[in-house]
């Protein structure tokens, strides 16, 4: 699959997770970035077709990436991951363009079923 997808969390182990599912389904192009500033900057480099954003994160949140990416690109397919209790951060994720979320701990068939929607 050619498609290329951004994973973005502050915690290492966390994108290791989500990219293991995805390779293992047959997602080969993944991006990583640690914190929202690099999400943005690493948005504009790559382009992704689809990124995953966790809400909490150092030196600029999930929600304040989301509004810079979107300023971006509009049409960028950008889904929210959130811890339980963070339903607030989501609903606001999702006014400001998100196309979905995923609640952690995340488990590989509901990442994989959100992805594959979204990508078609």
């Amino acid at each position: 699959m050619s498609k290329k997808i951004m994973l973005v969390d502050d915690a290492a182990f966390m994108r290791m997770m989500i990219k293991n599912t995805l390779q293992q389904n047959g997602y080969t192009d993944i991006i990583e970035a640690k914190d929202g500033e690099e999400a943005v900057t690493l948005y504009q480099q790559e382009k992704p077709d689809l990124t995953l954003l966790d809400i909490t994160m150092p030196n600029m949140d999930g929600l304040e990436a989301l509004k810079a990416i979107k300023e971006i690109n509009r049409e960028c397919k950008i889904v929210m991951c959130s811890a339980m209790g963070q339903e607030n951060m989501v609903l606001e994720a999702l006014k400001f363009g998100a196309e979905d979320f995923i609640v952690k701990p995340f488990k590989p068939e509901r990442i994989m079923k959100t992805v594959a929607k979204i990508l078609g």
